[in-house]
C-alpha cells in the first residue's frame, strides 16, 4: 500500500529528483535536479539536496525572490510576497 503524492498547481520537479510517497509539493515550488524530497515542500519553496532543504523562494513566474524585511517584490512581474518562517504568502 502506497500513500498518495500530490504535486500542486505550478510545481516544477527537476530531472532525477526522488519524491518519497505521501508527500505534497506546494504550489509553484521548485524541486532541484537530483533532490531527494522526504517531507512536504511549502508553496513557492526552492528545494535542493539530499535530503531536500529549502534554499530559497520563487515567484509564480519562476524567478527567485529576494527579501527585504520579510517582503519580496518580483523584478519580473511585480507580484509581492510576505515570508513568515517557512510560509510564503502572495500579498498582491
Amino acid at each position: 500500500h502506497f500513500l498518495p503524492t500530490l504535486a500542486k498547481k505550478g510545481a516544477t520537479i527537476g530531472a532525477n529528483a526522488t519524491i518519497i510517497c505521501g508527500n505534497t509539493i506546494g504550489r509553484y515550488a521548485l524541486i532541484g535536479a537530483g533532490a531527494v524530497v522526504t517531507k512536504n515542500v511549502p508553496d513557492y519553496a526552492i528545494v535542493t539536496g539530499n535530503p531536500a532543504r529549502v534554499k530559497g523562494w520563487a515567484c509564480e513566474c519562476g524567478l527567485k525572490l529576494n527579501f527585504v524585511n520579510s517582503v519580496a517584490v518580483c523584478s519580473n512581474c511585480n507580484k509581492q510576497y510576505r515570508k513568515k518562517g517557512l510560509t510564503l504568502r502572495k500579498i498582491s
